[in-house]
């Protein structure tokens, strides 16, 4: 799963990665492909149907897209185990997921049902394989790609719909997928037949993306086991199973925890200074709680650890001991008891230790370089870099934070603890820029918001995207179904938008996945290919009685983020689908497209197109924006800083500490906190048991790719500013070249190949520094 960039307190925790994404061409490690989430702390009609019900005839919308369970597969599938799966709908031909028709009942008999056949159809590739394309390539993509697609609506649901059953019948079933994944990814015919292609005279008439695939597979392999003789292989597949296991417990301790801390409020003094957006959804909260009559005005309210409610309370809340008691338990989430993260993280350690020695590195995060742009040393020096520019300027922020909370007469002013430190951030950044968030939020209804999305994807990628609700069946009624079209009004794309917060049943955050990707060989009906579907998912706030969603800006930042992912997903020219879209891409560079989006809502002409007053039409003040754009470096430092020790104590926990030996994870944390963080964490806090992104997703020694694609995107973006932002043929023309380089290759070519075909050299982190405000006045004369 693809997760949004920079952490900031203004911006909502992100839930990690649900299943691994294909960043590693079609390798097969314990858990198929995740989507992309954002980073911890992150913000963030006319019809294309002409009818509004589930069809099997084409529309408009569809004509060229292909089923996503070729009718032979689901047939062989049910057939396999007999009639007590016919009417399972996971196992049917459709044209998009079922995702309304799924239950838990459904998962454990879908799973098994299709790993039999997936066997079957492993055991006859090899032994018919052949060191061809035909022959071994395209069947072994549909083999990957059936199991991704069934496996993905499965632990989607889980993301967006978790219930105890499901997460049972995942649970049952997991340890079976993981086998067979296992089994695929260290079969040695196959593994031999890529080698034997590379080998072959014909390498040479290969195209670049099917070197890549080729080359890819043949390094996932030995990075998935196939080298290691028996012994050493069982280990190793124990040691994956596991894993498995552990991350999923993970994810659900931080889940369970955050649902489990409610905070029920009667007197209304207690949340002095709460807006009122925050007041009628903790008011909302009561009443699903049984409180019926609880109003915004009157209470009663229960706050959450929930992005919304617990963002609002640290940027707005009055109340100190209030302010105090919600961070402490938002920062040891998951670390006692039942749900107790501790001893999980110290086994995902001490097993990812062990697999690497397997496998001949030295530490985990060596795995984890090899199939990223950077490697160790490059990902400490960049984080190094980063750092040095970035602490003079934290400094800075925490004496104007001191300066001006003692100029407001607040008592706690020569001792800021963390649970101040937003709350008189807010303060100092409406004194600075007059800019009140909440203030804001009329201006950024979800509606407008998207239009104007819509209308810049246009204008730089000359795309067209209409809505298609009814089109595809959704998981609940506030998801949104679109089509995507490229400038002669053919649908080359879809996409599912599920914008808010369900605490019960939702993870946090925001992040995109892939439904289906591109793909030429999973083409029939007489299409040329199959098309991309996507799915972005968000927790902003939700409606408030008859208001539209009333977004703050970074909740804007973050539906752009998002967006910007599922347009590399979506827009991709690749055929291959093994290197389709996000597939393939080095995760370090996949957060380039998503980034740059964000730079967007800075734009004059994209911001002014978006904010609009709901009710009055009016447009943002001219005075206003330029404090928006004035406050954008507000604490860049600081926020740089944080991601900063995040990324750092990832690397080191998986480079230099030793589980079980004398220093515990969180010496480690302190330790490194010490270094990148002015104000070091309080001695109790335990915010690795929620570090979802490197314990439950894809970003174990990986979380300073946001900071190494932060480079790319922003040096990106400059080209843009050279063109001229305000020169509307120049950004066109540029967007049309991003469209055909950095959206349009996908994993078919090396990142920083298709950087510096976009761009015209490598990159370079001054236009980050210079975004960011973190370059000496000098160097920006």
């Amino acid at each position: 799963m693809l997760m949004a960039t920079r952490i900031s307190l203004s911006r909502s925790i992100h839930p990690i990665l649900k299943r691994y994404p294909f960043s590693r061409s079609f390798r097969v490690p314990q858990s198929f492909p995740k989507s992309h989430p954002c980073p911890l702390w992150s913000s963030s009609f006319s019809f294309c149907i002409q009818s509004l019900h589930k069809s099997t005839s084409p529309s408009t919308c569809f004509s060229s897209l292909s089923s996503l369970s070729p009718p032979s597969m689901a047939a062989a599938t049910a057939a396999s185990l007999g009639e007590d799966i016919q009417g399972n709908p996971l196992l049917q031909d459709f044209e998009f997921p079922p995702f309304d028709a799924v239950e838990a009942m459904h998962v454990r008999p879908a799973i098994r049902a299709l790993l039999k056949t997936l066997e079957s159809d492993l055991e006859d590739l090899e032994r018919t394989v052949e060191p061809s394309w035909p022959k071994l390539v395209e069947p072994l993509e549909k083999i990957v790609d059936r199991l991704s697609v069934v496996w993905g609506i499965v632990n989607h649901l889980k993301s967006v719909k978790d219930t105890a059953e499901l997460r049972a019948a995942i649970e049952d079933v997991q340890p079976e997928k993981v086998k067979f994944q296992l089994r695929l990814g260290q079969s040695k015919p196959i593994y031999n037949a890529f080698k034997a292609i590379r080998e072959s005279p014909d390498w040479q008439t290969l195209s670049e993306a099917q070197k890549r695939i080729v080359e890819s597979h043949i390094r996932d392999a030995v990075l998935n086991g196939v080298s290691l003789e028996d012994d050493k292989r069982d280990q190793f597949n124990k040691i994956e199973q596991e894993l498995e296991r552990l991350s999923q417990k993970f994810e659900e301790n931080v889940l369970d925890a955050t649902k489990k801390f409610e905070k029920l409020i009667t007197d209304k003094k207690e949340i002095d200074g709460l807006p009122a957006t925050a007041r009628g959804l903790a008011a909302e909260t009561a009443k699903s709680k049984g409180h019926e009559n609880a109003t915004p005005e009157d209470g009663p309210w229960i706050l959450t650890l929930d992005g919304p409610s617990f963002l609002s309370v640290m940027q707005h809340a009055k109340n100190r001991a209030l302010r105090e008691e919600v961070y402490c338990s938002f920062v040891t989430r998951a670390s006692s008891g039942d749900l107790d993260n501790t001893p999980i993280i110290d086994q995902i350690l001490k097993l990812r230790l062990e697999k690497a020695k397997l496998l001949n590195y030295n530490n985990y995060a060596e795995v984890s370089m090899a199939v990223k742009m950077a490697t160790v040393d490059k990902a400490e020096e960049l984080l190094e870099k980063l750092c040095s520019a970035s602490w003079n300027p934290a400094v800075q922020d925490m004496e104007d934070l001191k300066s001006y909370s003692k100029s407001q007469g607040a008592f706690e002013a020569d001792s800021l603890n963390h649970w101040d430190i937003n709350f008189w951030s807010e303060r100092l950044r409406e004194s600075k820029y007059s800019i009140n968030e909440e203030e804001l939020r009329p201006y950024f209804s979800l509606p407008k918001v998207m239009d104007g999305l819509f209308n810049l994807a246009n204008a730089l990628f000359g795309i067209v995207i209409e809505p298609a609700d009814g089109l595809a069946p959704v998981w609940n009624k506030d998801v949104r179904f679109y089509c995507v079209k490229d400038s002669s009004g053919t649908p080359i794309a879809y996409f599912y938008f599920d914008p808010y917060s369900r605490p019960s049943e939702k993870k946090g955050g925001a992040w995109m996945d892939e439904v289906v990707s591109r793909s030429r060989v999973l083409s029939h009906n007489g299409s040329a290919v199959r098309l991309p579907i996507a799915h972005m998912i968000c927790n902003q706030t939700p409606p408030v009685g008859d208001k539209p969603s009333l977004m703050t800006f970074h909740e804007v930042e973050t539906v752009f983020h998002e967006f910007g992912h599922a347009l590399q997903h979506m827009l991709t020219k690749q055929d291959e689908g093994l290197v389709a879209g996000i597939r393939g891409i080095e995760w370090d560079a996949v957060e380039l497209p998503s980034q740059f989006m964000e730079n967007w809502c800075y734009h004059r002409d994209t911001l002014m197109s978006i904010a609009k007053h709901y009710q009055t039409g009016e447009s943002l003040p001219e005075d206003v924006y330029l404090k928006l754009l004035s406050a954008r470096t507000f604490r860049a430092g600081s926020l740089s800083l944080r991601q900063i020790r995040f990324a750092s104590v990832d690397l080191e926990l998986h480079t230099k500490y030793t589980p079980g030996g004398s220093e515990s994870i969180y010496d480690v944390d302190q330790r490194v906190s010490r270094r990148t963080q002015v104000i070091p964490p309080l001695p109790e806090d335990r915010f690795l048991c929620s570090f979802s992104h490197i314990f439950a997703g894809g970003y174990a020694a990986g979380y300073y790719s946001y900071k190494w694609a932060e480079v790319l995107s922003a040096d990106a973006f400059s080209a843009f500013e050279d063109a001229g932002l305000d020169d509307s043929k120049a950004v066109k023309e540029t967007g049309r070249k991003f469209r055909e380089t950095i959206l349009a290759l996908g994993g078919g070519k090396a990142p920083l190949e298709v950087f510096i075909e976009f761009r015209g050299r490598a990159p370079s982190p001054e236009a980050l520094l210079r975004h960011n405000g973190l370059l000496p006045v000098t160097a920006t004369a």
